[in-house]
C-alpha cells in the first residue's frame, strides 16, 4: 500500500493557503496549512510532513526563523522544502539549499500545477 504524502503549507494568506491545500488534495496527497512558523514548529511535532510549503515572509517569525529550527533537529533536516514567495526573485537557491529548500515558485507567476510538480519533484 502506498503510502499518502502528508504536505505542511506555512503561508499567511488565507486564500492562497486554502488554493494550495485544494491543489494538493486534488491529486492525491494530503495537506494542511498553518498560518505562521510558530504553529508550523507545533503541528510538525505532532505529525512530521513529507514536505513543506514555505512562504518566506510571515507574521511573527519568518521562513528563516522555521528553517533554522528544522536545521537544529536531525530528524527534520531532511524535509524537503518548497519556497513559495513573492520574492522569489530576491532569493539565491544555492543560498537556500543549506537550508533543505529544493525549490523556489514564485507567487506571481506560478500555476497551480506548478505546486504539485515542485512537490513532487522533492518527495522521497
Amino acid at each position: 500500500m502506498t503510502k499518502t504524502p502528508f504536505v505542511l503549507i506555512v503561508e499567511d494568506d488565507d486564500w492562497l493557503a486554502e488554493q494550495h491545500v485544494r491543489t494538493l488534495t486534488g491529486v492525491g496527497m494530503r495537506a494542511e496549512s498553518v498560518p505562521h512558523a510558530l504553529a508550523a514548529i507545533d503541528a510538525i511535532d505532532t505529525t512530521t510532513p513529507d514536505a513543506i510549503v514555505l512562504d518566506v515572509l510571515l507574521v511573527g517569525p519568518n521562513a528563516f526563523t522555521l528553517l533554522h529550527e528544522l536545521r537544529s533537529h536531525a530528524d527534520l533536516m531532511a524535509i524537503p522544502v518548497v519556497i513559495c514567495s513573492n520574492s522569489a526573485d530576491q532569493l539565491a537557491q544555492e543560498d537556500l539549499a543549506v537550508y533543505g529548500v529544493k525549490i523556489v515558485l514564485d507567487k506571481a507567476t506560478m500555476k497551480p500545477n506548478d505546486l504539485v510538480v515542485a512537490i513532487r519533484k522533492v518527495l522521497p
